[in-house]
């Protein structure tokens, strides 16, 4: 079975080899500059099987872009998750997006509201993880000039297809090796993603509402809204 590093060895690779046009100016691949603390992540929770695999979109500039883990808060990353590592720069640094790794204080609202949940939930990373895994379907950050963030649904066609191809083999593979009954995008995008490449497959494919702040549905108790829904996929909670 290929072990989950070697599989984002090869996306991290992959990714890196495509070019992206304006208003595109920045791009970061948390793959390369926080490879430590991602391949840490994977070795220490990726043992499947898993009952479920929740599949985010791609990671926020102050979660996993800052610490490699997939909405990976700074705080609920170390203190939670248990994983804190070196993580350096990335090549071409966006002046106003700057790494500063678990430094960080800037904090990643999406991931504090995802793992402060399963932190609550669960108590222990290790009744989370012994069902569930967390990644993401894309590894890539897109920054405008101005600094803004751009979601990969909003590239053009052009760029958008050698990128989902690469992603969709990953998230395949990542798939095969983790067995999950379940897979869960956390929004409508990586649901769509997961149906299209994972078609075919026995599993049951689902999503969460997103926990970003810009949701206003989001923004009116996440925790109470994701529960209902996974429940209603079958997922028990304690």
């Amino acid at each position: 079975m290929t072990t989950l590093t070697a599989i984002t060895a090869r996306l991290r690779k992959d990714v890196d080899a495509l070019s992206f046009a304006e208003p595109v100016t920045h791009v970061y691949n948390p793959l390369d500059y926080a490879r430590r603390p991602h391949e840490l992540y994977l070795e220490r929770w990726g043992r499947g099987p898993k009952e479920a695999v929740f599949l985010g979109m791609n990671p926020g500039p102050f979660g996993m872009a800052q610490t490699g883990v997939p909405f990976g808060e700074v705080s609920f990353v170390r203190d939670f998750v248990g994983i804190e590592a070196k993580v350096n720069r990335p090549a071409n640094e966006h002046p106003s997006r700057r790494i500063e790794g678990f430094g960080c204080a800037r904090s990643e609202v999406s991931g504090q509201r995802f793992w402060g949940w399963a932190k609550q939930r669960w108590q222990a990373p290790e009744q989370f993880f012994a069902r569930f895994f967390v990644i993401n379907y894309c590894p890539l950050v897109f920054m405008e000039e101005s600094g803004k963030n751009r979601t990969p649904d909003k590239l053009p066609a052009s760029e958008r297809a050698p990128l989902y191809e690469a992603c969709d083999r990953a998230l395949v593979q990542m798939i095969e090796a983790l067995a999950p009954r379940f897979v869960i995008g956390v929004g409508a995008f990586a649901q769509e993603r997961a149906t299209e490449a994972l078609a075919g497959r026995d599993l049951t494919i689902g999503s969460i509402l997103h926990p970003s702040p810009a949701s206003p549905l989001a923004n009116r108790g996440w925790a109470d809204q994701a529960e209902a829904q996974l429940r209603a996929m079958g997922i028990e909670l304690p």
